[in-house]
């Protein structure tokens, strides 16, 4: 006999940044006293891109929309003691404000002279420097085929990831969510709605909402719903690699090539321990992650020395001398039509909430997303800042919103 169905007023499928966030802000709003229901697969989190995330937050986006979600991320987690502390406990997620730089040839400098004026115009805190302010701010830096660079003055850097996704849960549940272990295999509808879900097991838990928040499964899960969208699970690697040449006060670097590294912790008698990598050049090189593929773990190291490396190297001349490190893969959960989050009500489906396809920034998205999801479910409308623009309407339409700064 399959287990007693039960009912909760909103069930989250994901129980990772962005599914704990949601928990949290709603479990935190006086205006909602409903059960909320977590169902996460796996509380080891192992393949989730929370935790195998490079854990960055930047403003430097061509959507004010993002660039809005991201001004609201940086002051959360500057106040991280105010939102999520536990009985006194405030959680630490480490987080330093060290930058991006993004780095423009004469071809790519309009873009991103354009996209600096929108960021300033909103808000944040970017500055433009010709390459001779680059190279008198950062003189380990190779300027010669440069036009331009954009800097993190302030507002962007790197974290904790692993801390947050635990400190959204540990607060989530402090203030009566209720987690559980399972996966959901489907959604039942019934005039229009999602009336519950299904798990693996066979169970059902009726629902008044649902947040589809399942990461990799994303997509799969809403089309039981009868809801196609557009995201894929892709495979990104993280590599490390000690240098013992001076590259202090590295940002967060995304070079001309797309290929990006940043610093990783204090300086050693080893050298400077550094992370990056690169986005994939050719379809070839852009495989699916595949979870249940005993080679989803596995790590092209050809990548790095082929690609990653010599395009760093010819950047910062110190990095021709290193030391390699471990490394890891992940998943991107892209969307295909714009590289954008896909959020919010679903297009005939509206009691089930979509939170998918986040492209890579789906952990510096979600103290926002989180937010504005639970808004949506206890009020009815988006109340601080309207994530509208990424709702799944323009997906139903092909109505792309194009982010220009994609890594």
């Amino acid at each position: 006999m399959p287990p007693v169905s039960e009912s909760a007023d909103v069930v989250i499928c994901g129980g990772a940044a962005i599914g704990s966030s949601v928990a949290y802000h709603l479990a935190a709003d006086p205006g909602f006293t409903g059960k909320v229901v977590v169902i996460e697969k796996d509380p080891t989190y192992r393949f989730s891109a929370s935790a195998l995330s490079a854990a960055s937050i930047r403003q430097q986006f061509s959507s004010a929309v993002n660039i809005r979600i991201s001004l609201f991320g940086i002051d959360f987690l500057r106040n991280i003691g105010k939102h999520l502390a536990v009985d006194g406990e405030v959680p630490a997620i480490d987080l330093h404000e060290g930058g991006y730089l993004y780095l423009a040839s004469e071809a790519g400098a309009p873009i991103l002279e354009a996209n600096q004026k929108l960021q300033a115009t909103e808000g944040a805190d970017i500055a433009l420097y010709d390459p001779a302010t680059l190279k008198q701010r950062f003189p380990w830096l190779n300027t010669e085929d440069l036009a331009c660079g954009t800097f993190g003055v302030s507002g962007e850097g790197w974290f904790d990831g692993w801390a947050l996704l635990q400190a959204f849960r540990k607060k989530a549940r402090s203030l009566g969510v209720e987690y559980r272990q399972g996966e959901v295999a489907r959604y039942v509808t019934d005039g229009g709605r999602v009336t519950a879900v299904e798990l693996a097991d066979g169970s059902r838990i009726a629902c008044g909402a649902v947040v589809n928040a399942s990461g990799t499964h994303g997509a799969k899960l809403a089309a039981t719903a009868g809801i196609e969208i557009p995201v894929k699970s892709m495979k990104r690697y993280v590599f490390t690699f000690t240098c013992k040449g001076d590259v202090d006060g590295c940002p967060l670097l995304i070079d001309t090539t797309g290929a990006w590294c940043r610093q990783e912790g204090k300086r050693t008698a080893e050298g400077q321990l550094f992370i990056g990598s690169c986005s994939p050049l050719t379809p070839e090189q852009d495989v699916e992650w595949i979870e249940n593929d005993p080679a989803a773990e596995d790590v092209d190291w050809g990548f790095f020395e082929e690609v990653v490396w010599p395009s760093l190297a010819t950047r910062i001349p110190a990095f021709e001398q290193i030391k390699p490190g471990r490394a890891w893969a992940g998943p991107y959960d892209m969307c295909g039509l714009d590289h954008n989050a896909i959020i919010g009500p679903a297009v005939g489906l509206p009691n089930l909430y979509l939170a998918n396809g986040f492209s890579g920034h789906g952990l510096q998205q979600s103290p926002a997303v989180g937010r504005g999801l639970a808004e949506h479910i206890a009020h009815g409308r988006y109340r601080a800042l309207d994530l509208a623009d990424l709702g799944h309407a323009r997906i139903v339409e092909g109505r792309p919103l194009k982010e220009a700064n994609v890594i």
